[in-house]
């Protein structure tokens, strides 16, 4: 079930990782062995959260690689979805 307007990762590395711990963006990025401009570019939605940022974000804050995951695919997912009226799309069948 698509979950209606769900927040890009990135939100929640910021809410609920950063800004409770009062870490910094350098201080975070260097925990993961990123730099800061891709940890930034993530954090800012400009970027979406890879298998391996996944799984470093699951070593850095204890939790699960897959739930990292797959809250970037319900954020994909529902972009998607808004574009879903203008896909030019035509519907197979068997012949």
């Amino acid at each position: 079930m698509l979950m209606h307007n769900p927040p890009h990762p990135g939100e929640i590395i910021k809410e609920l990782c950063l800004e409770p711990l009062g870490l910094t963006i350098t201080e975070v990025a260097a925990a993961l062995g990123v730099s800061r401009k891709t940890l930034s570019a993530i954090l800012n939605g400009r970027a979406g959260v890879s298998p391996e940022m996944a799984v470093r974000l699951s070593l850095a804050f204890d939790t699960s690689a897959e739930s990292w995951l797959n809250q970037q695919v319900q954020y994909d997912l529902w972009i998607a979805e808004q574009k879903r009226k203008q896909m030019k799309v035509r519907r197979l069948t068997a012949a």
